[in-house]
């Protein structure tokens, strides 16, 4: 007998059908329209097809053609400057192979660009970052529009890859998708140890040499980094969602059951087609349900913060309507039931061996913490992937069960009060420092703040405030580079937050850090009222963010216009119109709407 649905998790999932009730109708409604559509080989002029058909291989061609078989496209983030897409070079041709052995057709319908946040940490670029992923979705738009398949694999692993993909799929929503990752790298130096060697470094104690030795032994072969950061959260949630075919998240590159997942993900996009037995396009497997089961992995597992920018906007893409009161009410419910680093010691190899998503997801359904009645691309539905866990974790300094979780609620807090609406992840910050109250100091950018303790001006109990870093201003970069430097003072002694409408990494922890700060300084944020001095205290346990300004004085003040962003160098004049039509990060930072 299913178990019965948590109340929390009911009373949001109403709460969000109810609001995205128009919203949701005019999407579905799109996707009918489409679906009522003659099969391309029908509707489409024969120059038209002549062209998408003609560099197929003769019989390729006279199945698509003749027989009107089915035709998938192919939709690849592969490039070998990220460790984690290198390994899907390969992918095309052995799609191919299983295509043959089915007697169907596969076609490449395009490529879209990744970056590494790892790389462009810290530099000029990463003003791209966030940004990058509304060009994905473009670009996956502009894949399909030769709109000649009757269902899509999408490969994809990183940071705004995934939710790029996703958002582009859903605005073809009439179409079956699967995706397809392509596994972590093998454990290497551990992150504790990469994190002290970068704060030694931090702190002048080892030099380049020896830095670039700790990182290259972290960062070593093909695949996904192994910390649990955006990255992997986003293939946990894909997992949750039902867009994988079970187990295939942390298959590691390479192995023999990475090849028969990514084979399992044709046959299983052939199975949900319109000529197969359980057609579902992705347009309706992703409604309110599916979207509060991502939530609540996310919760349950600790993952990237990044994600309560991403899934709103992904969400928005298929007209369902959330927001951060969402998240943290459901966090409420949610318990921790993963330490994986920043959260823990372990990597995301170490999460897979101890039970990975499999265990997850069935402690959760089996807790009334997920819908079951679901949509999935797989036949057993969403309990399909909770299939071959262990009846215990492997390990339960890794995972434990809800009855006896590392955490009553989840990894995440909403921070809202004069200073605006912020996100904290307190599961990586230990519960002595939930709160800290501190004098403000306050920059307008994270390079002032690096120069500030270089200089050894920061040997002080402080809330650092980073502004001037929203959608709008300057694309939102993640301040990642910030944490070894604060991590150093708090160390010392000090208590120590940050405060940033800015993002942070998903492997950012052990800093209280109340980020994504809306409206941004740049949109009339309080940030912008800020000061030298100014007493500011992060509460995750109240759930505020706060100044201690008297109010007369507080309402006399002019806000701060900030430094001229610089708007040029490194392409960032092409994203000027990204950044002007922006929305807040609460709506997604969506740049299409």
């Amino acid at each position: 007998m299913e178990n019965p649905l948590h109340p929390v998790l009911a009373r949001v999932t109403q709460r969000i059908t109810r609001r995205s009730a128009d919203s949701r109708a005019a999407y579905l409604a799109g996707v009918d329209a489409m679906l009522r559509r003659k099969p391309a080989q029908e509707r489409m002029g024969c120059a038209n097809l002549a062209h998408a058909y003609a560099a197929l291989p003769g019989a390729d061609k006279f199945r698509v053609v003749a027989e009107k078989g089915p035709n998938i496209g192919v939709v690849t983030a592969y490039n070998d400057m990220l460790s984690a897409h290198q390994p899907y070079q390969g992918y095309p041709a052995l799609l191919r192979d299983e295509a043959a052995r089915l007697q169907v057709s596969v076609q490449v319908a395009g490529g879209v660009p990744a970056m590494c946040d790892g790389i462009t940490q810290g530099t000029p670029a990463m003003e791209l970052s966030l940004f990058s992923r509304d060009t994905i979705a473009m670009a996956t738009a502009v894949a399909l529009s030769h709109d000649v398949f009757d269902g899509v694999l999408l490969l994809g692993v990183c940071d705004k890859i995934v939710p790029g993909l996703l958002i582009g799929a859903l605005h073809y929503g009439h179409l079956p998708c699967v995706f397809v990752p392509a596994g972590p790298m093998g454990t290497g130096l551990s992150n504790r140890d990469k994190s002290k060697v970068r704060e030694q470094y931090a702190q002048g104690l080892v030099g380049r040499d020896e830095l670039f030795r700790a990182e290259s032994a972290a960062y070593h072969g093909p695949g996904t980094c192994t910390f649990y950061g955006t990255a992997n959260s986003n293939q946990m949630l894909l997992e949750a969602m039902g867009l994988h075919v079970p187990g295939a998240a942390f298959a590691p590159p390479g192995s023999a059951a990475r090849e028969e997942f990514s084979r399992a993900a044709l046959r299983t996009v052939l199975d949900i087609g319109a000529r197969g037995p359980r057609f579902t396009p992705i347009g309706r497997l992703v409604d309110a349900r599916c979207i509060v089961n991502a939530m609540a992995a996310l919760l349950a597992t600790g993952g990237s913060t990044n994600h309560l920018i991403h899934w709103v906007a992904i969400a928005r893409s298929a007209g369902v309507l959330i927001d951060w009161s969402d998240f943290d009410e459901l966090s409420g419910a949610v318990p921790l039931l993963a330490r994986v680093y920043p959260n823990g010691e372990a990597d995301v190899n170490q999460f897979q061996a101890a039970g990975g998503p499999a265990w997850v997801l069935r402690e959760l359904l089996d807790n009334g913490l997920m819908h079951a009645d679901v949509l999935s691309v797989n036949a057993g539905g969403i309990a399909a992937g909770a299939q071959g866990a262990p009846a215990v974790p492997g390990d339960d300094s890794v995972l434990r069960p809800v009855r006896r979780p590392f955490s009553a609620t989840g990894g995440l807090r909403l921070l809202q009060g004069r200073l605006g609406r912020a996100v904290i992840k307190v599961s990586a910050v230990p519960e002595e420092r939930h709160v800290v109250q501190a004098p403000a100091r306050v920059f307008d950018s994270q390079e002032a703040l690096l120069a500030a303790f270089n200089a050894g001006e920061l040997r002080q109990d402080m809330v650092a405030v980073v502004r001037f870093q929203g959608p709008q201003a300057n694309g939102m970069p993640e301040l990642h580079k910030l944490t070894p430097p604060l991590g150093v003072l708090q160390n010392q002694g000090f208590q120590v937050a940050l405060v940033t409408d800015g993002r942070m990494s998903g492997a950012s922890g052990k800093v209280p850090a109340a980020i994504h700060v809306t409206p941004e300084a740049l949109a009339g944020g309080a940030l912008a009222l800020l000061r030298d001095g100014d007493v500011v205290r992060v509460d995750a346990v109240a759930g505020t963010l706060d100044v201690l300004v008297d109010a007369a004085e507080w309402s006399a003040r002019t806000p701060c216009a900030g430094p001229p962003p610089a708007l040029t160098g490194f392409g960032r004049e092409l994203f000027h119109n990204m950044r002007r039509h922006a929305g807040g990060a609460e709506q997604g930072a969506c740049t299409w709407l």
